[in-house]
C-alpha cells in the first residue's frame, strides 16, 4: 500500500526527502502535502515534485494531518515537539529529523506521545548507516577489544561547515540549544549505539571563542548580500552564486524577513563554538568528547579502549579550508574532495596493528544514505547492528548534550535515570 506522506518544514534538509520519493522511493509513497512559514518555500518544493501539491500554514496543520498517513518534520529544531506530538496523536507516523528536540521539557512530552501513539516514530540517525561507523560497531560487538572501559570522540568542524551555523538560525540557542544538542546529538547518538549503553552522568565546560563578538574585529557588515567584501572575505556568503539557496532564502525574505546570510561575528550569536564534555555510562565506561567550530580541516577521530585492545577511527573528510565562502558540500561531496581520508585500526594486546577494511556502497556517507532512506520508506528489516533509531534514541542523545548545556552554566555534573532518558539534576 503507498503511504501519503506530508512534509512540515521545507528548508534545505527536506529535499533529501523529497527527491528519495520521487525517485528510487517512489514505489513507497507519495507526496500529499506541504507545511511551511514561507510560501515562497513550499513553491520551490512544488516545483519540483512537478505536479500541484497542497500547501498549508502553520497554523493549519491540523488540516494537513487530515490529509497523510505519515509526516517528515524538518522544521527549527525547537518547534520539532509540537508537530511531532500533533501527528503522533493524530495516529500518524513520523519521521523526524535530528535532533529529537532541544530541551528536557519536550523530550517529556514526545516520549508522552510516543508511548500512547498507534504510529512509528523514526529519527534519522544517517551517521549510524556510515560503513565506518557500522563497522566500529561491529568491531566493539563481536568483543575485538573485550569490555570497553573508555572512548574518546574529538569532532572538528571547519571554516566553511562550522562557520555556517553562526549565520543562520542555528545561532541562537533557544532555536538549537545549541551545537551540543544540534549537532552533537549525532555524536552522542553514535556514542550511546556504538557502547550499547545509556548516558548517567555528564560534565562539561564551553566557551564561546571564535565567532560572535568573541573577538575584537572591527565594524563588519550585517550581513553577505551586497556586502563589500563579497568575494574576498572567506567569512561572507554570497547566498545568490547557489542557485537552491537563492530560491529557499534569498527570494523568500520578503515573506518572514529570514537572514540565511547573517555575519557570524555580528551580535545575537548565543551558542559556543569551542566544547569538551565528560561522559559516564551505565557499563561503567567513559566518554571524553570535544567539539570545535573552527578548526582549519574537517573530520573526527573516535578511541575506543577496552580490557583487550584498542580500536581507533581516524577520518578526515576536508584536509583544508577553501579561502572562499561556501555552504558544507553535500555529504556525498565531501567524501569525493581531494585528499580525504578514512582509516579504522584495530590493536589487540600483544598483537601487530590490524587495519580493517570500510567496505563502501553508492550514495552519499558511503553509500549509508541509502540504507538509512530504504529503513525509513520501506520498514526497517533485521538489522544485527540494530541502527534504526526509535523515540528513546532520540531523547538519550539530545539530553547529553542538554546536560552538558546545563553542566557548563552551572559547574556542576548533571545526572540521568538508569536508562538515560529523564535528567535527575545536580
Amino acid at each position: 500500500m503507498s503511504t501519503r506522506y506530508a512534509f512540515v518544514g521545507l528548508g534545505h534538509r527536506a529535499q533529501m526527502y523529497v527527491d528519495a520519493l520521487l525517485g528510487d522511493w517512489r514505489d513507497t509513497g507519495t507526496i500529499v502535502a506541504f507545511c511551511d512559514t514561507n510560501q515562497t518555500r513550499m513553491d520551490y518544493y512544488v516545483e519540483r515534485v512537478g505536479r500541484p501539491v497542497p500547501c498549508f500554514a502553520p497554523h493549519d496543520y491540523g488540516k494537513l494531518l487530515e490529509t497523510a498517513d505519515a509526516v517528515v518534520v524538518c522544521t527549527v529544531d525547537a518547534t520539532h515537539a509540537r508537530y511531532v506530538c500533533a501527528a503522533l496523536d493524530a495516529g500518524l507516523d513520523v519521521i523526524v529529523e535530528k535532533p529529537l528536540t532541544v530541551d528536557a521539557e519536550s523530550c517529556a512530552a514526545i516520549a508522552e506521545a510516543a508511548e500512547r501513539a498507534t504510529g512509528r516514530l523514526v529519527v534519522t540517525f544517517n551517521y549510524r548507516y556510515s560503513p565506518r561507523n557500522s563497522a566500529v560497531k561491529r568491531l566493539l560487538g563481536d568483543g575485538a577489544i573485550g569490555d570497553v572501559t573508555s572512548a574518546h570522540f574529538e569532532w572538528r568542524l571547519d571554516t566553511i561547515h562550522g562557520a555556517d551555523y553562526f549565520r543562520r538560525w542555528h545561532r541562537d540557542r533557544a532555536n538549537s540549544g545549541g551545537l551540543l544538542v544540534h549537532k552533537s546529538t549525532h555524536h552522542f547518538d553514535l556514542v550511546n549505539w556504538w557502547l550499547g549503553a545509556a548516558p548517567e552522568l555528564v560534565f562539561a565546560q564551553t566557551e564561546l571563542r571564535f565567532y560572535g563578538q568573541a573577538l575584537p574585529r572591527g565594524p563588519r557588515p550585517a550581513r553577505g548580500q551586497g556586502a563589500p567584501g563579497l568575494g574576498t572575505d572567506p567569512f561572507i556568503l554570497d547566498i545568490s552564486a547557489d542557485d537552491r539557496l537563492k530560491r529557499l532564502y534569498l527570494d523568500a525574505e520578503h515573506e518572514d524577513g529570514y537572514l540565511r546570510d547573517q555575519d557570524v561575528f555580528g551580535p545575537g550569536v548565543t551558542i559556543d563554538d569551542t566544547m569538551a564534555v565528560l561522559v559516564r555510562y551505565a557499563n561503567r565506561a567513559m566518554l571524553t568528547y570535544s567539539l570545535t567550530a573552527h578548526a582549519p580541516s574537517e573530520g573526527y577521530r573516535a578511541v575506543f579502549n577496552g580490557t583487550e585492545g584498542r580500536v581507533e577511527l581516524e577520518v578526515c573528510e576536508r584536509p583544508w579550508t577553501p579561502p572562499q565562502a561556501a555552504v558544507d558540500p553535500s555529504a556525498a561531496g565531501k567524501e569525493h574532495v581531494t585528499g580525504a581520508w578514512e582509516r579504522l585500526t584495530l590493536h589487540r594486546h600483544w598483537h601487530e596493528p590490524e587495519e580493517v577494511p570500510i567496505e563502501q556502497g553508492a550514495g552519499g556517507h558511503g553509500g549509508g544514505d541509502r540504507l538509512l532512506l530504504d529503513d525509513v520508506f520501506r520498514g526497517p528489516g533485521d538489522d544485527p547492528l540494530g541502527r534504526p533509531a526509535g523515540y528513546r534514541d532520540g531523547i538519550r542523545s539530545v539530553l547529553v548534550g542538554v546536560a552538558a548545556n546545563r553542566s557548563a552554566a552551572t559547574g556542576r555534573p548533571v545526572r540521568l535515570t538508569a536508562d538515560g532518558t529523564r535528567l535527575t539534576g545536580p
